[in-house]
């Protein structure tokens, strides 16, 4: 045996990995790997893509570099190599260290590379996906690593592995579980020719009153069961209906029963759904369950850059640094921050600086102390805007002012609270989900080009937290 030929060593501690997963995770995750030779010190690996190389350090990479030290009796480092780079070697040694603030490292996204079967980049986008809601654009950070490994891994394979199936997403909102969802659809829409149905809890929950009332079953079941991926997102809000919960359950049993993947977002953990009928907690709980944090200091610095490079805008170091230390909830915080600082330099015509960035974000900053935000004290700030009453809001006039004043009402309470569509629906005189979603949409584009409208909403959010605060 040559010197440095460890080949054999390695092959012994693949097969022992082997005996220890079984077949199916051993073939899904390990059974890439190439050995490709070793120096004194190190044994070089080559790995499918970049996004399955985090993969394999999150859950294997310690088990096999112990492994391979205790049967060759040397201290050995695993070099794990992606076919696209270019003679450069990524060790665990070279990955990023700890950059003490205000400099945090360069997080860019992981991107899944390996595809499912051949690409098709002629393809048009799905038209129920967001189109940024990619693997690209999601910043991977040890925060949120294992869920978006989870994520790629169900991307790449769906339906086969079992204990990925299905795939719970939860944590509060703005944290990322849409985005990883629908980056799971594009991943396999771009990919593949697999049906991929992305659709609300609430949404879903409504087709079947519809079909129920139409007595249209047949087509309901047709549309959910009849696909090869189901993402539903916001699974909570189906927790109060009993028929609902029990089609989802039938759609559950027939989808898994052939082998069809099953992707779920929560706003907490399925076990903390007191509504939800135990049968189908318990289907829940039979694949794979993944919180999601609010990023940590580097993750949001990251993702703040991130989304300047999407946009082209220019953004200072330390103005980033001040929203990273001051707005720590969650992403979409974060891009509230950004989005206002980018208008008022469109607007104005001014470049971001640290003074305008203190000035301007004085009141997101403050609202990480956050008053009494309830759904009352929205309705009330917003009626008193527009002289109006809150039974006006809730009422059924049809007015130019008292309609623009209930959409706009809707858009806060939908942005400042976590109440979901139909939460918000039944405070405004029991109207349907559909009604405030399209009511919430119709405000957010507006806001991206009419700039009295951006600014009325701005001040209408200082004056409700201000308001709260002292409730």
């Amino acid at each position: 045996m040559a010197e440095y030929d460890y080949k054999p060593f390695w092959d012994e501690t693949i097969n022992q990995l082997h005996q220890k997963l079984g077949e199916e995770e051993f073939t899904i995750y390990l059974g890439n790997l190439k050995y490709l030779g070793a120096s004194e010190s190190e044994i070089s690996v080559s790995v499918p893509s970049f996004f399955f190389r985090e993969m394999f350090r999150s859950r294997y990479h310690n088990q096999l570099e112990e492994k391979l030290s205790e049967l060759t009796g040397k201290k050995l480092a695993l070099s794990l190599e992606v076919p696209q780079e270019t003679g450069e070697k990524d060790t665990q040694k070279k990955a990023a260290e700890p950059v003490p603030e205000p400099q945090p490292p360069n997080s860019s996204p992981i991107t899944p590379s390996q595809p499912i079967a051949s690409a098709k980049p002629d393809k048009k986008p799905h038209p129920q996906l967001q189109e940024d809601y990619t693997f690209e654009t999601f910043v991977v950070s040890e925060d949120n690593s294992f869920a978006f490994n989870a994520a790629s891994a169900v991307a790449r394979n769906p339906g086969i592995a079992k204990n990925y199936n299905p795939l719970l997403i939860y944590g509060g909102v703005g944290l990322g579980k849409t985005h990883l969802m629908q980056a799971i659809g594009h991943f396999i829409h771009n990919n593949t020719s697999l049906k991929i149905l992305y659709i609300r809890g609430e949404t879903f929950m409504q087709d079947f009153v519809d079909m129920t009332f139409q007595k249209n079953m047949p087509d309901f079941k047709k549309k959910y069961r009849n696909v090869d991926i189901l993402l539903i997102d916001d699974i909570h809000t189906i927790e109060k209906g009993a028929g609902t919960q029990e089609e989802l359950f039938y759609t559950f049993e027939e989808l898994y029963k052939n082998k069809k993947q099953m992707v779920f977002t929560c706003d907490r953990p399925v076990t903390e759904l007191k509504g939800m009928a135990p049968r189908l907690q318990s289907r829940f709980q039979w694949g794979l369950h993944i919180d999601l944090k609010p990023p940590n200091y580097e993750t949001r610095y990251a993702i703040l850059k991130k989304k300047m490079e999407n946009r082209n805008v220019l953004v200072p170091d330390e103005v980033i640094d001040l929203i990273s230390k001051n707005i720590s909830s969650n992403v979409r915080d974060l891009e509230g921050a950004l989005n206002k600082l980018t208008a008022y330099a469109e607007l104005l015509g001014k470049p971001i600086t640290l003074d305008i960035a203190r000035k301007e974000l004085k009141d997101l900053i403050d609202s990480s102390k956050p008053g009494n935000l309830s759904v009352e004290n929205i309705q009330r700030v917003v009626a008193d805007h527009f002289h109006l009453s809150p039974n006006d809001l809730k009422g059924k006039k049809r007015s130019h002012t008292i309609v623009r004043a209930r959409h706009i009402a809707m858009y806060l309470i939908r942005n400042l609270t976590e109440y979901s569509f139909t939460d918000i629906g039944e405070d405004f005189g029991g109207r349907d989900h559909s009604t405030v979603l399209v009511s919430c949409d119709k405000i957010e584009i507006e806001c991206r080009t009419d700039s009295n409208l951006y600014s009325t909403i701005e001040n209408l959010k200082r004056t409700i937290k201000e308001y709260g605060a002292k409730s």
